[in-house]
């Protein structure tokens, strides 16, 4: 099983409004937000987690910004090794008040394949030199993986306030606050128990592919097995439903019409029509038990699973879909959100999309439980951590 540990974090100065200088994860910011936040304050973590310079390599001119703030006092280091408890408080999709905790720390990176550390959904392909360069110019983590641990009871470890650091309240009204941990007794509990079971990551495989690809390279020019490198900056919480708010990931087509799609799709369900899509679109959905396509004009129709059709495949719209389509034609693309799904639909080249209803948290357990896979983009975890918050250091542990 894997290692967990704390480390001595790399924290924004107190004196710092940590909503100005914390962000969303890089991978959800256009290159306009990016452009506001960068703004917003000269200290906004995308100019470490998005760098940008006018001459030369940017990820040296965020190496040099690091290594300049750690001077200034921007950024000071905890005195000892700590967790970060992370907290969230929003209300979730169906109205109710959600408060959910996990813990920021280094969790060991493993081989492919070796059990301990395991994917939850298979990833498309991506470029991961981005993240690769930033963290060899810098040698840091700039933002967690999201991990999902089976230790039964590991929320209960998390209740106790540890020592605040600060808190933000996002766009969404999702408050994020974070508390520091440094008591032996109580980090090697929480240790203890993340150690004697599996993680899931839940989000950031490509992250976490990167840091084996660092961690190889670092005990190639080391020598040696015990550098920071062999971890990677982690949040991880309980996989129960209680600490888990899971939203789809729906799909857009294109290089395939409207009318051959739905052809294709026809024999594996049962096609109706349905009103246009609004606020009460998702919830019917999951009373019906059925999926929703939409056309470019905005009519939609329901796509209700013919069970006998399906025997033998994962009970998953993604994977409904996957093998619905497998010998069809088509491209494919992943957005969340009715409202971004209907403005990617009426401004791109997506001829059609198909609204899918949130995989369950007991399905995300089997899932783990048995090491399977999903099809790719099959879930989507909120809120989104925000980055800024903690910072680690590879060459300081």
């Amino acid at each position: 099983m894997p290692r967990f540990e704390p480390f001595r974090a790399l924290r924004f100065s107190e004196t710092l409004p940590l909503n100005e200088v914390c962000s969303p994860p890089y991978d959800v910011l256009s290159d306009s937000d990016r452009l506001a936040l960068a703004t917003r304050h000269r200290n906004n973590i995308v100019h470490l987690d998005m760098p940008i310079s006018d001459s030369g390599n940017p990820y040296d001119h965020a190496a040099h910004i690091l290594r300049t703030w750690v001077t200034d006092g921007v950024l000071t280091r905890d005195a000892s090794p700590s967790f970060t408890l992370y907290r969230m408080q929003f209300t979730d999709t169906t109205g109710n008040l959600r408060n959910v905790v996990g813990v920021i720390g280094a969790l060991e990176v493993v081989d492919e394949g070796a059990g301990g550390v395991l994917p939850h959904e298979r990833t498309t392909p991506k470029a991961k030199t981005d993240r690769l360069e930033l963290t060899r110019a810098t040698d840091a983590n700039m933002s967690p993986v999201w991990g999902l641990s089976l230790a039964s009871g590991l929320s209960g470890l998390l209740l106790e306030p540890g020592e605040l650091q600060g808190s933000i309240v996002d766009t969404e009204g999702v408050i994020h606050s974070v508390e520091r941990v440094t008591d032996t007794r109580r980090t090697n509990a929480i240790s203890s128990a993340i150690a004697a079971h599996p993680v899931v990551i839940a989000d950031g495989h490509h992250r976490y592919a990167i840091s084996r690809t660092y961690r190889d390279e670092t005990r190639a020019r080391t020598g040696s097995i015990a550098s920071g490198a062999e971890l990677t900056m982690t949040y991880i919480n309980e996989l129960i439903d209680e600490q888990l708010s899971v939203a789809a990931i729906h799909r857009l087509y294109e290089n395939i019409s409207y009318k051959d799609l739905a052809a294709s799709l026809s024999p594996y369900f049962t096609i109706s029509d349905a009103h246009p899509v609004d606020d009460s679109t998702l919830s019917t959905m999951n009373d019906r038990g059925s999926l929703c396509l939409i056309s470019k004009t905005g009519s939609a129709h329901w796509l209700t699973p013919i069970a006998a059709k399906f025997a033998g495949v994962r009970q998953l719209d993604s994977a409904y879909l996957e093998h619905a389509l497998s010998a069809v034609p088509h491209e494919v693309r992943y957005q969340h959100g009715i409202n971004e799904v209907q403005h990617e639909l009426r401004s791109t080249d997506a001829t059609a999309a198909i609204l899918i209803r949130p995989v369950s948290v007991s399905e995300i357990q089997r899932t783990a439980n048995e090491g399977l896979l999903m099809p790719p983009k099959s879930t989507f975890f909120t809120p989104k951590l925000r980055t800024g918050f903690v910072i680690r250091e590879l060459a300081t542990r």
